[in-house]
């Protein structure tokens, strides 16, 4: 895999990595980066209030008030390991891969051409969102007096709301023996001719 770091995404998907596959099918998903982002942001603050739920039935609202510290240790770990999510998603790639910034949208992302197949596609996604996300989600109720690994997770659960999406689209879209791949700011599948 080569990663290559771009400059800030200026929002012009003509610049985004391209490819064409004779007979692909586009994903039934949202068009613009503008629209993802909008549905994206909106399920990732859905997740994140259903996620603190079970955090506040735990420790309640006076172990969450008594956690200044472990709120703010959560939160800025979270910011911090954004680059690592996209870059946890990038090793799942074989050949090159673009990791690109777009923070007036507040995204990152990463793009690459290859084809995948739907498993692998599926893991390219969940991947951060395991380690970022529901292992520490998990380690906070073994280990309840650490608050920031419960705001840690629940943040990272939050975080890959676009990439929950993607993982939707192939479950629901891909037919069986068919591979996919990323073009431009849109994800397409197709079968592989034998």
């Amino acid at each position: 895999m080569k990663l290559i770091f771009k400059k800030e995404f200026n929002g012009d998907v003509e610049k985004l990595p391209s490819r064409e596959v004779e007979g692909a099918v586009v994903f039934k998903e949202p068009e613009s980066i503008q629209k993802l982002s909008i549905i994206g942001n909106t399920l990732g603050i859905i997740i994140i209030i259903a996620a603190i739920i079970p955090i506040m039935l735990n420790i309640g609202w006076r172990g969450i008030l008594d956690s200044n510290w472990n709120i703010l240790l959560g939160a800025l770990l979270s910011v911090l390991v954004i680059p690592l999510h996209e870059i946890l998603h990038a090793i799942c790639f074989r050949e090159t891969v673009e990791f690109h910034t777009y923070l007036k949208k507040g995204l990152c992302f990463v793009v690459g051409t290859e084809s995948m197949t739907k498993a692998r596609f599926v893991l390219m996604c969940l991947l951060p969102n395991i380690v970022f996300g529901v292992i520490p989600y998990a380690l906070f109720f073994i280990f309840p007096d650490q608050v920031w690994l419960g705001i840690f997770g629940l943040l990272g659960l939050g975080a890959g709301a676009g990439d929950y999406i993607n993982v939707f689209n192939a479950l629901t879209q891909m037919p069986k023996g068919s591979l996919c791949f990323m073009s431009k700011n849109r994800s397409y599948w197709y079968i592989p001719k034998k």
